[in-house]
C-alpha cells in the first residue's frame, strides 16, 4: 500500500500539507478511491444517506463571478416558490422515505424571507418531528436569523465556501463579497449548534493543487460534519464561464480532480458526511455513483417540480432537469443498488462527526 495512504487511515488529521497534495496528484488514483471507500464503510456502512432537494428560488442578491442566477444574469427567469408548495415538496421526499430534505435558494437576506423560511421550517415540522432531518443552504445571514431558524426546527446548514484560499475567493467574487463574513458565518453555525457543512469548487482557473490541500485543512479547522463540494463547471452566462469550453478532455480532468478530492478528504477527516453531487453527473453518466466509491456517503435527488429547475442552474448541463421526481428515485435506488450499496430509507443520517462531538461535550 502506498505509505501515505496507510498513513491517513490509521487515524485522522494524519498527514501534512505536502502529504495532502501528493495524494492529490497520483496519477493512478485506483488504490486511492479503494481506500477512502474502506474508510466511509468503516463509518456509515454500505449505505447512503438521500436529501431530498426543493430549490425554492433563483433570486438572488449576490454577484458571483462562477454562478448562473448571479444577480446580474439577464438570461434567467427568476421563480420564487409558495410556501405551500415547498411544503408539498417536502412532504412528498417524507412519504418517499427519503429521511431528510434540503432547502436551497439564492442569498437573500431581509425579514420578509426570514419569515418566509420560518414558516416552511415549521410547516415541514408539523408533520416530520424529529425523525425528518431539514438541511438549509441559503447563504450568509446574521446570527439572529440563524437562530430563529433553528429554534423553528433546521438542524443543519451547509454554507459553501467555495475556496478558503482568500486570494482566489477575492478572484471569484465581487469586492462586495467579504471572505471573513463567509468564515464567520461557519463560526456562528457551529456555535449555534447547526450540523455545519461547507464545501468548494474543484478545478478552477488559477486553482492549484496547493489551493485544494489547504481547501481540506481548512474543513479540519473549522471542525465541519459535512462537506458539499464539486467541480467547477463553467457557465456560458457568467464572467468566469464565458470563455471555458467545456471539451471531453476538460470535463474527464474535472471529474478525475473531483473525486480524488472527495478520497482525500475522507482518508483526512474520516467520519464526516460527504455528498456526491449532481456536478459530477454532469460530467459523466455515473459520476456520483463513483463519488460514492471514492468516499462520498451522500446524495441529494432534486425533488422540485420539473417546471422550475431549468430556471435553477449554477453550472451548465445540470442532469435530470426533465425527470419527475418518482422516476428520479426509482431511477437512484436502481443506480445505487447496482454498485453494492443500500439506501438507509427513512433515516435522517446524521453526520457520525457531529455525533461523536456531542458524546465528547
Amino acid at each position: 500500500m502506498n505509505p501515505l495512504i496507510e498513513k491517513a487511515l490509521a487515524r485522522p488529521y494524519n498527514l501534512e500539507h505536502d502529504e495532502l497534495a501528493a495524494l492529490l496528484s497520483l496519477d493512478d488514483p485506483t488504490e486511492l478511491f479503494d481506500a477512502a471507500y474502506r474508510l466511509k464503510c468503516r463509518y456509515v456502512g454500505k449505505s447512503v444517506s438521500l436529501r431530498g432537494l426543493v430549490e425554492l428560488g433563483n433570486n438572488c442578491a449576490k454577484n458571483c463571478f462562477y454562478c448562473g442566477i448571479r444577480r446580474e444574469n439577464r438570461n434567467v427567469s427568476r421563480y420564487h416558490l409558495s410556501e405551500e408548495d415547498v411544503i408539498r415538496m417536502a412532504h412528498w421526499s417524507f412519504l418517499q422515505n427519503y429521511g431528510s430534505v434540503v432547502l436551497q435558494s439564492g442569498e437573500l437576506e431581509s425579514e420578509e424571507n426570514t419569515e418566509y423560511i420560518e414558516r416552511i421550517l415549521k410547516g415541514i415540522r408539523s408533520f416530520g418531528g424529529d425523525r425528518f432531518g431539514i438541511t438549509l443552504c441559503l447563504g450568509e445571514q446574521t446570527e439572529e436569523v440563524y437562530r430563529r431558524w433553528h429554534d423553528a426546527g433546521a438542524h443543519r446548514y451547509l454554507l459553501r465556501i467555495e475556496s478558503s484560499v482568500p486570494e482566489l475567493y477575492a478572484r471569484l467574487h465581487p469586492a462586495d463579497h467579504s471572505y471573513a463574513r463567509r468564515v464567520e458565518c461557519l463560526k456562528i453555525l457551529k456555535k449555534l449548534g447547526y450540523q455545519t457543512g461547507s464545501g468548494v469548487m474543484i478545478g478552477l482557473p488559477e486553482q492549484t493543487i496547493d489551493h485544494l490541500a489547504r481547501d481540506i485543512a481548512f474543513f479540519h479547522e473549522m471542525d465541519l460534519d459535512m462537506i458539499g463540494m464539486g467541480p467547477y463547471i463553467p457557465h456560458r452566462d457568467t464572467p468566469l464561464g464565458k470563455e471555458i469550453e467545456c471539451t471531453p478532455e476538460y470535463a474527464a480532468r474535472q471529474l478525475d480532480l473531483g473525486l480524488k478530492m472527495i478520497a482525500v478528504t475522507r482518508l483526512y477527516l474520516h467520519d464526516v458526511n460527504i455528498a456526491a453531487t449532481t456536478a459530477l453527473q454532469a460530467l459523466d453518466g455515473r459520476g456520483r455513483e463513483r463519488g460514492i466509491l471514492a468516499g462520498a456517503n451522500v446524495m441529494m435527488p432534486n425533488v422540485t417540480d420539473t417546471e422550475y429547475r431549468k430556471q435553477y442552474q449554477l453550472y451548465a448541463n445540470k442532469p435530470c432537469l426533465d425527470e419527475n421526481s418518482a422516476k428520479c428515485r426509482n431511477c437512484l435506488n436502481r443506480r445505487i443498488v447496482s454498485i453494492g450499496e443500500t439506501i438507509n430509507w427513512g433515516q435522517r443520517g446524521d453526520s457520525p462527526h457531529y455525533r461523536q462531538n456531542r458524546k465528547n461535550r
